[in-house]
């Protein structure tokens, strides 16, 4: 099996920022239905960084992967909030080591001045919320994209 280009679309590796509620809402749409062990989530607090290593499906390459007869693909990327000021979590079970988490979105509740709670929401029940002094994060595609195993979009989205 041979991995996929970036030069097989017309993508170049993913690598956005968001200081903003819209900004967070592009990327929400790019990991939706992104997986990740529980092992691959990393809270630093003297660094005030949380950031989770997803398998992340891509979205931005569906309609042309569609046209063009080939694979949907998914890629590994880096997803980082800085300026994090606490973490918890609801539904997640830490000492399962093998436990593969799905991301269905993230959204922001803001507060006062910039300030505001974080909200990834996990396929089922699981939450991670994050308190922010300010929206600062970031997506970056870390290896390149490879065939989805399961050869298919995810359904929910179709």
């Amino acid at each position: 099996m041979t991995d996929a280009s970036f030069h097989d679309g017309r993508e170049a590796p993913l690598n956005l920022g968001a200081e903003d509620g819209d900004d967070l809402q592009v990327i929400s749409t790019l990991t939706q239905d992104a997986v990740f062990p529980v092992s691959e989530m990393t809270w630093h607090p003297s660094q005030r960084r949380f950031g989770l290593l997803l398998n992340r499906f891509r979205w931005e390459d569906k309609d042309a992967a569609t046209r063009r007869g080939r694979p949907f693909e998914r890629v590994q990327s880096v997803l980082v909030f800085a300026s994090v000021l606490t973490v918890a979590s609801q539904g997640i079970d830490r000492s399962e080591k093998d436990l593969v988490m799905s991301l269905l979105s993230v959204d922001f509740e803001p507060g006062e001045d910039g300030a505001g709670q974080i909200l990834l929401t996990l396929a089922g029940d699981g939450a991670i919320r994050l308190s922010v002094e300010a929206i600062d994060v970031t997506l970056k595609d870390v290896t390149r994209p490879y065939q989805a195993p399961s050869g298919q979009a995810p359904h929910h989205a179709e």
